[in-house]
């Protein structure tokens, strides 16, 4: 009886009218619109500073996401939330990138293979490439360790700069493609919806996300691949499709190798396509690249100490413990440990919800999502990354299964990011401290919400049904 009339309560608090919603939202979209152009405008005119535009924009985002979840909607508010996503990335589109300058290491590395020469041979400083300088002077006098630094990038990123800088080699071109990739991401993610039994208009916390707009629409990074190649990948295996599933994870691993991590979740018992094709998609990407031998992974040990991977000063978390009194003889060895017990708890578990058939505990949710957020998130949370563009693949995560802990963390992370602690050293171990501390917080809220059954009240919980034949069958209808 008392679920009888918390559904009648869930249905008046609910009822409204969409035109409401799409007013709100109207409102809200042209606000992210107007920072996004005002992001553009920061770079040579200071106005309210990187900051001031970034903490508006998660403001805004985070009141759209509450929105589109909790309240009505029409076949005017999928209408809204595609075109303002439309008209903020054509807001940065044809800026000049300057949160990042990666972008033309993606134009320089398919004008050489245009060249018919290996873009893992030669730094673009080397004198072998010193006559594809003059006709794209400004590609080469924009590449970040230019004089030192092959490319890090693998085989599959590799083809997509060749196929982009084949029709145009220039900056716009591979942005637009970046962009395009988006738009596939978006497809693919409402199609993945809809098999989980959830409204489209929930692919806004995706499309209006600022961060993106600022790491793909401005920046034009290359994880705007990764990030699509994933959601189909997700999409495939929602489908029990094992070889397109370890084809486009394949893609995305060799596009960038951070996805690796998503096979256990992904794989399913007793079948081994996925973990097959992912080794047979790399295995053709090197093959092609072959000619350049060893050379062929690149900048990848010198990235690695760079970025203090070796000695384990980038990683907060061991920072941290090392800062306890008595632990400060943890070593970086121990830490990889630790985090290795931490992969393995979570694959043990994928292995044990996620891999086999039949309906996903716990409800519609499939069980392999819920294990690729883990592992994704978790990744993240451990190696602490330091640019915002290597958190967006969290992004479509959280656009299938909401959740307060990744929008706690994406938007908090883009948000101090842009501020003055974004420096390494203390500033940014303070800054740190800061992230992780409101995550701390943040997965205690979570925690609450979901005793109290606050998701289910509000009529947000994925998992309010049940995951029969790879679809979502409603225990409300």
């Amino acid at each position: 009886m008392s679920s009888r009339v918390d559904l009648l309560a869930l249905r008046k608090w609910r009822a409204g009218r969409a035109w409401a919603t799409n007013v709100v939202l109207c409102a809200l979209g042209f606000g992210l619109l107007g920072l996004a152009r005002q992001m553009v405008s920061e770079d040579d005119h200071f106005t309210m500073g990187f900051s001031g535009v970034s903490g508006w924009s998660a403001i805004l985002y985070i009141a759209a996401v509450v929105v589109v979840l909790t309240q009505p909607s029409n076949r005017w508010t999928f209408r809204i939330i595609v075109a303002f996503a439309v008209l903020a990335r054509l807001a940065t589109l044809f800026a000049d990138p300057f949160l990042s300058s990666d972008i033309y290491r993606y134009v320089w590395d398919g004008v050489v293979q245009h060249a018919h020469i290996s873009p893992y041979r030669y730094a673009p400083g080397n004198a072998a490439l010193t006559f594809l300088r003059e006709p794209n002077q400004e590609i080469f006098n924009n590449i970040n360790r230019r004089d030192y630094a092959r490319t890090i990038y693998p085989p599959v990123a590799q083809m997509i700069y060749f196929g982009v800088t084949w029709i145009s080699p220039t900056v716009e071109m591979m942005k637009t493609a970046m962009v395009g990739f988006e738009c596939l991401t978006c497809g693919a993610l409402i199609a993945l919806l809809r098999k989980l039994g959830r409204p489209r208009e929930q692919v806004l916390l995706y499309a209006w996300c600022p961060l993106l707009v600022w790491e793909i629409g401005d920046a034009g990074h290359i994880d705007a691949a990764v990030i699509a190649f994933v959601v189909l990948a997700l999409l495939f295996r929602a489908h029990g499709n094992n070889v397109l599933t370890g084809l486009f994870l394949g893609l995305a691993v060799m596009t960038k190798f951070y996805p690796l991590v998503l096979v256990p979740a992904l794989y399913r018992r007793g079948d081994w396509k996925i973990p097959a094709m992912v080794a047979a998609v790399a295995a053709v990407g090197y093959a092609v690249y072959s000619s350049a031998g060893m050379l062929v992974f690149g900048f990848l040990g010198g990235y690695t100490e760079e970025e203090g991977m070796a000695t384990g000063v980038r990683y907060f978390l061991l920072q941290w413990v090392q800062g306890l009194r008595g632990l400060h003889r943890v070593s970086t060895g121990m830490y990889y440990v630790a985090c290795g017990l931490v992969f393995g708890a979570i694959i043990v578990w994928a292995w044990r919800h996620a891999t086999v058939e039949g309906p996903a505990r716990g409800g519609a949710e499939p069980a392999f999502l819920k294990a690729a957020m883990m592992l994704a998130f978790a990744l993240m949370l451990l190696f602490s990354p330091h640019y915002a563009w290597y958190i967006a693949w969290l992004i479509p995560f959280f656009a299938l299964a909401p959740n307060v802990p990744v929008l706690a963390y994406v938007m908090g992370f883009f948000y101090l990011f842009t501020t003055a602690l974004a420096d390494p050293g203390p500033k940014m171990f303070l800054l740190n401290e800061i992230l992780y501390g409101g995550m701390a917080v943040a997965f205690a809220v979570e925690f609450g919400l979901q005793k109290l059954g606050m998701y289910r009240w509000l009529g947000l919980e994925v998992g309010d049904g049940r995951w029969e034949n790879g679809s979502v069958v409603s225990h409300k209808s």
